[in-house]
Formats: structure tokens, sequence, C-alpha cells
């Protein structure tokens, strides 16, 4: 333990000394949490319905066709990336005791509000009428720009997790 009170670990295999993602006891709680198992299969829903989405939405560029097509999309990804948030703040205030901005996920939640307020500003725009479909499908790029970024640092630490569990022991 260092002087905060989280585990240290190292973290390459110079010896460079870090924190850990998880405290044991942090970790105990993820592996023990049903939140965990939402997570996993809501991530890489979302991201399939974000391939289809983004397919939807550029076909509509090239060919100005589709646009409700793109725009259903659009609102189903949004609520996917609702739901994966929501289910994400039980999980951490589960797992860490804070319902967002937790030590180990604090920039990806961050970056996570920037998704959500692009994704939102794009609801706004639909449901409010404003601007063409155009307008309201570039920032449905840009929310799903942000998205591929926030994604990546999710998976930086699901690798970081993995890394710092340490190899699996077998059975014997």
């Amino acid at each position: 333990m260092n002087g905060d009170g989280a585990q240290e670990y190292y973290s390459d295999r110079t010896g460079t000394p870090g924190t850990a993602l998880y405290t044991s006891e942090e970790r105990r709680r993820r592996d023990a949490s049903p939140w965990t198992v939402v997570q996993a299969v809501l991530a890489p829903a979302q991201f399939l319905v974000f391939l289809v989405s983004l397919g939807l939405v550029l076909r509509f560029f090239a060919t100005g066709e589709g646009a409700l097509a793109a725009d259903l999309s659009v609102v189903a990804k949004t609520f996917a990336l609702y739901a994966i948030m929501v289910t994400g703040s039980i999980w951490e205030k589960e797992v860490f005791g804070r319902w967002l901005f937790a030590r180990p996920f604090f920039w990806e939640d961050v970056f996570s509000m920037l998704v959500i307020a692009l994704h939102t500003a794009y609801l706004v725009m639909l449901f409010g009428a404003i601007g063409t479909v155009e307008d309201r499908l570039l920032v449905a790029l840009a929310g799903y720009a942000a998205y591929v970024v926030n994604a990546g640092q999710f998976l930086l630490k699901l690798r970081m997790a993995r890394l710092q569990a340490g190899p699996p022991v077998a059975a014997g």
C-alpha cells in the first residue's frame, strides 16, 4: 500500500511503480457485482449499434438517401449510450462508492460527459427541429468520434486491469 491507501503495483516490466487500478476490496466488489456482467454485455452491443449507425450516417452523406434510417440509428445509439452510462454509474457506485468520477475512471468519465453532451445535442436538434438533417448528423458524427476516443480509454483500462490481475493460476 502506498501513502494514500491505494495498492502499489509495478506498471511495467522495468519495475516502474504506479497505482493499482483496483484495491483488493474494489476488485472483490467488481467481481461480485452483477453490473460488471451488464457492462460486459452492453459495451459490445453499443459498439455494434455504433457500427451500423455509422454506416447509415455515412451512406446518407455519400448518397443523400436514407435520412430516416440514419436518424433512427443515431437515436438507437444514443439510447444505448444512455443505458451503458446509467448502468456504468451504478457499477462505479457499487465498486468505488461514487456514482461517477471514481479515481481510476476519472478521465474516462470526464470524456464520457462530452460524448453524452454531443449525443444529447443531436436529440435536441432532432426533436426540436433545429438545423438541417446534415447539421444534426454532423453533430452525431462528432459524438461518434468522441465515442471512439472514449471507448479506447475504456479498452486501455480493461487491458490494464487484466495485466494487473496477473497470469491465471493453473488448477491442480
